[in-house]
């Protein structure tokens, strides 16, 4: 029998395990996968020679290396979403508008600012100065709940470069997706008819809060803020005051700094980027700057960016990749596998350190892409995240002092707890949003590599602006509007009718996926027709030589036609 060492495939394996790198690893199913002992785990993490222990220091050496600039990604991703779509953002919230027009604000202004806890301390402040109502905060926040989802989406798109990684971090990056969604399906209706959300959380509130509370940072953020404010600092007071209808863009600019001196005392005008009090004017920060040049920076930034996270996402991999080489699925199963509400309270707990749902998730998708972390435990995790990312809202709310914004902070809480008790507690509802994502997951191969993008753009963009504008017609006053917009409603019920008709009774699905296996195989023939033209060429000249076949000879008109040339010169 082979080595143990030079076995890679668990078929060749006596013990019938499948190791970490084999080639039939993606083969194996989580129900095939045999429990390991505490004993083996470890023994596999805390048993080495000293060669061993230094490639381990070194590669935990390059986690973190790669670990800080990944999170340092995620933050100037942040920071130059809100300095593009700041003012954009702005706009959006104002007066109170209808549910549905609220609840795609929500995900507008989320998507716009890559931040469903700036989202979320922008609508408690509005409440708390009774810009909006509370009930209009609600469906906001549901869909700054929904909103919050696209970014780790967008990390999950880093491994495209293996269908198997990518197929498992698009479903573990859209479990979060399809959470939110059946959480806001369920709830938004419950909500719009029965107010509960309101109602409870009215109850339980006293009739004033006394003093402000102080505004609390997270570790993380003390960790990687200081270099990212050095890039790039978004002014989020633009939104905030766009939003109460305070000012409008064009207030903020041109940029003005007392003698040209940037500093955040002397510079008593700025616009979408701003100066710290500690660390001074960021990079991208410039005197005189305009509205556009402000946006153009935070373009330059969001790319730089997103080059930024994809390195970082590659490095990271590859050295998770070298380390748990070889180690047992047994191994890898038990050391990461946990009671679902632990997993619950651990999302929360980073969550709450980190301040940012989005960097929780965006972080542990990867984990998903390699097959470290299953599906079934990314779940809890990313509930857990839902929890923890309220407590930016709640600490928003007691800075405000005001009864009315901790109450709406209050229902962001009770409505993803709702959410919990619905479909994690029973094992048949779980499995609904853990089916919709894997089915997400299958999407990729099906569909090709960017069906993630394709999903970004229609279910976070296309959709909710659609969505908007409808709503917004009725918002008119007006009877030529309304019936406009009812004919609008009816025209999209009957087109989703019959679109899920020809997909489920009339073979849709199938003929759209051998219409994309013929144009995939049509594309493959197209790329590869130059090689094999080449073969055929080769093949044909072997022919003749082994035939003695003699070359064809000029046809007539040719020779005539090179005997005038020969005369004419």
């Amino acid at each position: 029998m082979a080595d143990e060492k030079e076995v890679h495939s668990r078929k060749e394996r006596k013990s019938g395990s499948t190791h970490y790198g084999d080639t039939d690893f993606n083969e194996e199913t989580p129900d095939q996968i045999a429990d390991a002992t505490w004993a083996e785990v470890f023994t596999s993490c805390c048993v080495h020679d000293a060669k061993g222990w230094g490639l381990i220091f070194l590669g935990i050496c390059g986690i973190l290396f790669f670990l800080y600039f990944f999170l340092l990604g995620l933050e100037l991703l942040g920071s130059s979403a809100k300095v593009i779509g700041g003012c954009t953002a702005g706009a959006l919230f104002g007066d109170d508008q209808n549910p549905v027009a609220g609840l795609m604000i929500g995900i507008l202004a989320t998507v716009l600012l890559q931040s469903s806890s700036t989202t979320t301390s922008i609508v408690v402040s509005l409440v708390g100065a009774e810009s909006v109502s509370v009930k209009a905060g609600i469906y906001m926040i549901m869909g700054a709940n929904i909103g919050t989802s696209v970014t780790n989406t967008i990390v999950a798109m880093g491994q495209m470069g293996d269908g198997d990684q990518l197929e498992r971090a698009f479903a573990g990056a859209t479990v979060h997706d399809m959470f939110n969604f059946l959480s806001v399906a369920i709830l938004f209706p419950i909500e719009l008819v029965t107010h509960y959300l309101y109602a409870f959380t009215k109850v339980m509130l006293p009739d004033s809060m006394g003093e402000k509370g102080d505004k609390w940072e997270g570790p993380l953020k003390k960790i990687v803020s200081p270099l990212g404010k050095r890039i790039i600092h978004a002014n989020k007071d633009v939104t905030k005051e766009i939003s109460q209808k305070k000012k409008v863009c064009a207030d903020y600019y041109p940029v003005y700094c007392e003698g040209g001196i940037e500093t955040k005392k002397t510079c008593t005008k700025v616009g979408l980027i701003k100066c710290d009090g500690d660390l001074g004017c960021p990079a991208f920060f410039a005197d005189g700057a305009t509205e556009e040049d402000d946006k153009v920076s935070g373009g330059v930034c969001l790319f730089l960016s997103l080059v930024l996270l994809i390195i970082c996402l590659i490095g990271l991999i590859t050295i998770l990749q070298k380390m748990l080489l070889g180690m047992s699925t047994r191994i890898i199963n038990k050391a990461v596998n946990m009671n679902g509400y632990i997993a619950i309270l651990i999302g929360a707990g980073i969550t709450v350190l980190v301040q940012s749902s989005s960097i929780t998730t965006s972080t542990l998708t990867p984990l998903v892409g390699m097959g470290v972390i299953p599906l079934e435990q990314m779940l809890p995790l990313t509930l857990g995240a839902n929890i923890g990312t309220t407590f930016t809202g709640l600490m928003s709310a007691l800075v405000s002092s005001k009864i009315e914004a901790l109450q709406v902070a209050l229902c962001h809480l009770f409505f993803n707890i709702s959410g919990i008790i619905i479909w994690y507690p029973i094992p048949f509802m779980r499995r609904v949003p853990l089916n919709a994502a894997r089915a997400l997951g299958r999407a990729t191969r099906t569909f090709g590599k960017l069906f993630p993008i394709v999903y970004i753009v229609v279910v976070f963009v296309l959709i909710p602006l659609a969505l908007f504008g409808i709503s917004a017609l009725f918002e008119q006053k007006t009877v030529g509007f309304v019936v406009l917009g009812s004919f609008l409603v009816i025209f999209l019920v009957l087109l989703i009718a019959y679109l899920a008709f020809k997909w489920y009774f009339r073979n849709g699905r199938e003929n759209c996926i051998e219409y994309i296996n013929h144009r995939s195989q049509v594309k493959a023939a197209v790329n590869t027709l130059p090689n094999n033209m080449n073969e055929v060429m080769e093949e044909l000249v072997r022919l003749k030589e082994h035939t003695g076949l003699p070359d064809k000879e000029p046809e007539k008109e040719e020779i005539d036609e090179e005997k005038g040339a020969a005369i004419d010169a």
